[in-house]
């Protein structure tokens, strides 16, 4: 069910069925916008909460304030935002709504993010692999020869994880005009590259979701925020089938704030990728280290003899990093968070001392 162009692209040709005639759930919420003083309609506690601040009335299920400051941030209209319980719940719902069960399939690009396949096994979706080349660059033709007319998604991380690097641009929008499926651009990690989003292309590719989340660059990962990016006929889909108070009041007033302090996430951001530099340097500098992989992310993937004993080894001197010694294309593999300046030099001055041990 391909467009002639990803201009002419409808959304609501790939919605299934089920989604189609679905009736979604008004809540209290919903029935009512407006002023009033007195809220009888919800079963909320009217005596309020033991909180210092009160929670007892439900949250605005749209997020309404919040996406009028994330569109004021993004340059983006705030149709075009729909916010979730972190970014896994806009993955989650793009499977509901677009692909059928046993009978459509999706594309995934690995080494990348795992939670594409786990949605993808949670809604009995099949899933296509196209590989990464080994610089870990985009292999348009790969992914082009697994789609077919029953190809609703095709997800691709920039920048990757675990790989830490950008994808190519004019590959990702190559393989979304010539798919014709919906490209799931993953940018969680795009605040700490220099690389151009692909949002700007959404308004005249409509098949093109753009994932954000709060958890990286803004330091928000305890709040589960994220966000998509997209044409709101599609944003309108996902609205449908969400739960209806999705984002908790608590998220949504700390993210307000934290919206409110941005030039202060902007310095944290560049201090982030001065002590991203500092770690590579340091971590090049070790004889163990036999590589470390340029990085747009706020990590590195850094090879070493044996990934699996050094890991065990720092884990026995209290410093977790994550294995991914066992992941296409990343054995060998450690990736390491970029940390406070003292856990970057704790870090590099253990695995000196794991080296000397080993080699």
């Amino acid at each position: 069910m391909r467009a002639e162009s990803t201009k002419d692209f409808d959304p609501g040709a790939f919605v299934r069925p089920a989604i189609a005639r679905l009736k979604p759930y008004s809540s209290a919420r919903d029935e009512f916008t407006g002023t009033a003083n007195v809220f009888l309609d919800a079963n909320e506690n009217g005596l309020g909460s033991p909180t210092s601040r009160s929670y007892n009335r439900y949250p605005d299920p749209y997020q309404r304030e919040l996406k009028s400051k994330i569109a004021a941030l993004e340059n983006v209209g705030a149709d075009r935002l729909f916010i979730g319980n972190g970014s896994d719940e806009a993955i989650d719902l793009l499977f509901r709504v677009f692909c059928e069960p046993r009978v459509d399939n999706v594309i995934v690009c690995p080494p990348t993010y795992g939670m594409y396949e786990v949605s993808a096994a949670v809604n009995d979706i099949e899933v296509r692999r196209a590989p990464l080349t080994e610089a870990f660059g985009l292999d348009p033709y790969a992914v082009i020869a697994e789609s077919d007319e029953r190809t609703k998604l095709v997800f691709i991380c920039s920048p990757n994880n675990p790989t830490g690097n950008s994808m190519d641009r004019e590959t990702i929008l190559r393989i979304g005009d010539e798919t014709g499926s919906i490209v799931v651009v993953d940018e969680a990690y795009i605040h700490f590259s220099s690389k151009e989003s692909v949002a700007s292309e959404i308004e005249l590719r409509p098949n093109i979701v753009v994932l954000r989340t709060f958890s990286k660059a803004w330091g928000l990962a305890g709040l589960r925020l994220g966000i998509a990016i997209a044409d709101p006929s599609i944003v309108s889909l996902l609205n449908k089938v969400k739960p209806p108070y999705n984002v908790s009041g608590a998220a949504q007033r700390e993210a307000i704030e934290a919206i409110g302090e941005a030039p202060h996430v902007k310095a944290m951001i560049e201090k982030l990728l001065g002590l991203r530099e500092e770690l590579r340097e340091g971590l090049e500098a070790l004889r163990i280290v036999e590589k470390v992989f340029p990085s747009d992310a706020n990590f590195l993937l850094v090879r070493v003899p044996d990934p699996t004993a050094v890991y065990r080894a720092l884990i026995g001197r209290g410093i977790v990093v994550r294995d991914r010694s066992r992941v296409e294309l990343c054995e060998g593999c450690l990736r390491i968070t970029v940390g406070t300046g003292e856990e970057n030099s704790a870090l590099v001055e253990a695995i000196e001392e794991i080296g000397k041990e080993m080699l």
